[in-house]
């Protein structure tokens, strides 16, 4: 007598897949593979300039944690089938804002801190609102709002101080609750410890003799991994990241079976800008001042960062470890050519030559494995 109950076993829907064909299909594999080559290329050519020492290691650490916070964003609005062109301006914008409201107005600087965030948010929202409203591609709605924000920052700032940098943020930030949380550092005693025990550099003369290169992890880096960590939870862990992906894949299909698209749409939106403007507060912190200037590009290397770690940009597919990864290889690039002493606008083109190989990569093996076409 046959067993007809032998369960999935015998299905042949269900097919077996080898551990190294999930392996290859995984989005990370184009930054995983960058990322090693960057290191390597770098052992080799300025292993031994200083860069893999501990204050090199932070150096292009935080310039990676810079643009690791503003991928997060990027990615998880792609996966939802949407870009977010103003995601530089809203840098130079969030961060003017807050000095505008701090220096100028004289508000505390912990409420002008939170007020630039929910409005930059309120903007974000707005953005999603005008694409889900209109059916523009966000491309074009985000693109007019780059141009808006970027006008209106530059306005502002001349209208208050009648110049495109507004000072005295440092000054604000001195006994402020909120201040911290942007622009101090954790782990100092640690260091400190580390610097005495002679595992780490100290300087030897000066007002900082006995201390330690290396002083602390900025918060910036805290911020990044925070990002990053809630960003792959949220995306894999969660039913709102089946949402999200859900969304960017096929959005009609998603509201079908209950997806509440438009929802999820403008959510990820707001995240975009909020995580812009942590950016942009922990830059503001860093250096005591704002800029109307700043930002300008960042929206291209977030998309950048995540397109090298695997996301598509038709939505539907991607991860935030993989624009993490994409992160690590810009900031290693960029600081590395200059510990090598080569040409800084080499920068440029070595990231588009990792661009373009992590996008073939991805795409070439992707089809092999998958059969796509």
């Amino acid at each position: 007598m046959t067993d007809t109950t032998s369960g999935p076993a015998g299905d042949e829907r269900i097919k077996d897949v080898s551990p190294l064909r999930r392996m290859l299909i995984r989005p990370e594999l184009g930054g995983i593979c960058g990322t090693i080559l960057v290191f390597i290329l770098f052992g080799l050519i300025a292993g031994d300039s200083g860069m893999f020492a501990a204050e090199g290691v932070m150096n292009w650490t935080v310039v990676s944690a810079q643009f690791m916070v503003i991928a997060v964003g990027a990615c998880l609005l792609m996966i939802a089938g949407e870009f977010d062109l103003s995601t530089g301006s809203m840098i130079g914008f969030s961060g003017v804002l807050m000095a505008i409201l701090s220096v100028q107005l004289g508000w505390p600087l912990w409420l002008a801190i939170l007020a630039t965030f929910a409005f930059c948010m309120a903007i974000g929202a707005l953005n999603g609102w005008l694409v889900i409203r209109t059916g523009l591609p966000s491309f074009i709605v985000t693109l007019a709002f780059l141009y808006i924000l970027r006008g209106l920052t530059i306005w502002g700032s001349v209208y208050f101080t009648r110049q495109t940098i507004i000072g005295g943020v440092a000054d604000r930030a001195q006994g402020d609750w909120l201040a911290p949380v942007f622009g101090g550092k954790i782990l100092t005693g640690l260091f400190q410890w580390m610097g005495d025990a002679g595992w780490i550099a100290t300087f030897t003369r000066g007002n900082r003799a006995g201390q330690p290169v290396v002083d602390g992890i900025p918060m910036l880096v805290v911020w990044a991994l925070a990002l990053v960590i809630f960003g792959h939870w949220l995306l894999t862990r969660t039913k709102f990241g089946n949402w999200v992906f859900a969304s960017g894949g096929d959005a009609q299909a998603a509201r079908y079976v209950g997806v509440p698209v438009n929802r999820v749409k403008i959510l990820m939106f707001m995240f975009s800008a909020f995580c812009a403007c942590v950016f942009s507060m922990c830059q503001v912190m860093e250096f005591g001042s704002a800029a109307a200037d700043r930002g300008l590009l960042k929206e291209f290397e977030a998309i950048i960062c995540v397109v090298i770690g695997g996301a598509l940009l038709t939505g539907g597919y991607g991860s935030v470890i993989g624009a993490a990864l994409g992160a690590v290889i810009f900031g290693v690039v960029q600081q590395g050519l200059f510990f090598a002493n080569a040409e800084s606008s080499l920068f440029r083109v070595f990231l588009g030559m990792i661009l373009l190989i992590a996008v073939i990569m991805n795409t070439y093996i992707r089809r092999i494995i998958t059969g796509e076409r």
